[in-house]
């Protein structure tokens, strides 16, 4: 098949890459600044530039990945909370222009957003099925991320919105700021330590991602692991694992001060499910946590 991405140098997107790769796909990465590859299945094409034309390299495409958004990391000023909203919709705006030009569209966009969608709750389970449990800044940009993207439809092009938990990696992402205070023998539960942490090995979501390209899936699809843990639990894996005490509790006042609004990332959750997933036959890899800390603590 050949596969639009952008977003395809991020942690997600170069893992999705090189599956697809690996399965002998032909692989179109959007990117602001073209790059030289020696791989023949591997292209790069310009975007988001002034001049820039992506449409008349993109004909033929079987799907679309739109994975493009600005880190949700950092202090969120309000500038950084504009840059994380309009990134994603200027994005995904700029992506359903090209799918209108495209004479062939392709058959299916899958397009990225977060379990954050569901809002925060310490009591109950969210699948695809369940509608928002309160709105934050970080369910207010999925919503309308999803929105915004759902415009494909309207192209006749099957569209998945990949809600994602949190991504678990060897390298960068969420996993190495968790190990961190452990490493400094500072590990412990983080605020109440009941807020649920819904997580996905890496190789998952991008198993996931592939997919819902292959399958007939459509509309919001969580990309979670069926078994998701609360904080403390999840802190007590984690000391395990590396060897580390799990005893140093993190006080919610000083996360909040620390981060500010950022730290709902932190001090909330909820419990998602991959109803949709599951239910289509899609098998985890790493299912269990401890199966996946081994696996990327190695």
């Amino acid at each position: 098949m050949k596969i639009a991405i952008t977003g395809g140098t991020g942690l997600i997107g170069s893992a999705v890459t090189d599956l697809l790769l690996s399965d002998h796909n032909e692989v179109y990465i959007l990117t602001r600044s073209r790059k030289v590859t020696d791989d023949d299945n591997l292209h790069y094409v310009e975007w988001l530039g002034s001049s820039s034309s992506p449409e008349k390299e993109l004909d033929g495409m079987d799907a679309f990945i739109n994975l493009a958004g600005e880190s949700i990391h950092g202090r969120w000023t309000e500038e950084k909370k504009k840059n994380i909203m309009e990134s994603r919709l200027q994005a995904t705006e700029e992506v359903l222009r090209i799918l209108g030009k495209l004479p062939e569209k392709p058959s299916v966009l899958v397009n990225a957003s977060a379990v954050g969608y569901y809002g925060s709750a310490e009591q109950e389970r969210f699948t695809e099925r369940s509608s928002p449990k309160n709105e934050n800044f970080l369910s207010a940009v999925a919503q309308k991320w999803e929105q915004k993207a759902s415009e494909a439809k309207e192209l006749g092009i099957r569209t998945v919105f990949t809600r994602f938990g949190v991504v678990l990696s060897k390298k960068g992402g969420a996993l190495s700021q968790m190990e961190m205070p452990y490493k400094l023998f500072a590990g412990g539960r983080i605020g109440s330590g009941r807020q649920w942490i819904s997580w996905v090995h890496l190789e998952d979501a991008a198993r996931l991602i592939a997919y819902a390209i292959e399958s007939e899936i459509e509309g919001p699809l969580n990309v979670t692991s069926p078994f998701p843990v609360q904080n403390n639990d999840f802190g007590k894996e984690l000391g395990e694992i590396i060897r580390r005490p799990h005893w140093l509790p993190a006080p919610a006042f000083a996360i909040k001060t620390v981060l500010g609004e950022m730290s709902v990332l932190i001090l909330e959750g909820q419990h998602a499910y991959p109803e949709k997933a599951l239910q289509s036959g899609f098998k985890f890899r790493f299912p269990r946590l401890q199966e996946a800390l081994k696996d990327l603590l190695k």
